[in-house]
């Protein structure tokens, strides 16, 4: 039960994007495609739950055992950096269409804040492994559910005649507010 409580809360009530405002620039660069989102979302899921084992190994088993707490942040930025370039290694030997749609924003994933800020939540939340694992599974999710609503409504968006002025990004910009929105009515489910 503790996990499904875990899933929905990271999920829907405190979606990292949403209701947390974190990821933000992945969310509206990659968006405006179903399948750019998608694989976003796949380097973000994989990034972000190996990140979490490696940081909270390197938490529990290397910065707390030598007393050296104040390189977290710093040694954390320096793990997600390796795992992102792994991805795009990756994805440039095994989908070279995915790897030039995601563009600029798959480095990028470097300093998206919401893999640092799940990364240090495990550590602050005193989450055990497993639950830290299902924790940023479930954030990861609650990422790719955000960004491909959105992508699925800009697609839809640019079929649909708008005034000049809310082409683009002041749309993109309404119906994110709106879809945040939409999110807060998940609030008091957990």
């Amino acid at each position: 039960m503790e996990y499904v409580l875990i899933f929905i809360s990271a999920i829907f009530v405190n979606n990292i994007v949403l209701a947390q405002f974190l990821g933000i620039c992945p969310f509206l660069g990659v968006s405006k495609k179903i399948s750019t989102g998608i694989g976003m979302t796949g380097a973000v899921t994989f990034v972000m739950v190996i990140a979490t084992i490696v940081t909270y190994l390197l938490q529990k088993y290397v910065l707390d055992a030598f007393h050296v707490g104040y390189l977290q942040t710093i040694s954390f930025i320096l793990v997600i950096a390796a795992l992102v370039q792994l991805v795009e290694i990756i994805l440039k030997k095994v989908s070279p269409p995915l790897y030039q749609a995601l563009g600029v924003f798959l480095p990028l994933i470097t300093t998206n804040c919401a893999i640092l800020g799940v990364a240090i939540m495990t550590i602050q939340k005193n989450l055990n492994l497993l639950q830290a694992v299902a924790f940023s599974t479930a954030t990861a999710i609650g990422f790719g559910l955000a960004l491909i609503i959105f992508a699925g409504i800009r697609e839809q968006l640019e079929l649909v005649d708008l005034p000049k002025g809310m082409k683009g990004t002041p749309i993109a910009l309404l119906v994110a507010g709106i879809l945040a929105l939409a999110f807060m009515g998940f609030a008091g489910l957990v």
